[in-house]
């Protein structure tokens, strides 16, 4: 993984795992649902943040050396990868 990416990365898990705490804090201390859901919903959008910024590093690193590849196989398994990320980042 490369740079910006790996700091922003660690910074949103690290945002992540605090805010799970606080929802198990929340959850132990029976505070209202919506606040425990609103929690949550901010928690999901850090790891979708986590995900994109995976995405663009592999983009950004792996990506380039492997669609210049004169190895057609080699492109197509990486194009198929891509695919795959794609779709599996797109299911709720």
């Amino acid at each position: 993984m490369i740079e910006p990416y790996k700091t922003k990365l660690l910074t949103n898990l690290k945002k992540t795992r605090g805010l799970i705490e606080t929802i198990e804090k929340m959850v132990e201390n029976d505070r209202y649902c919506m606040d425990i859901a609103q929690q949550i919903n901010a928690s999901l959008g850090l790891m979708k943040s986590a995900k994109d910024l995976i995405l663009q590093s592999h983009l950004s690193s792996c990506a380039s050396h492997k669609l210049m590849s004169e190895d057609k196989e080699e492109k197509e398994r990486f194009i198929q990868e891509l695919m795959d990320v794609f779709h599996i980042s797109h299911k709720k």
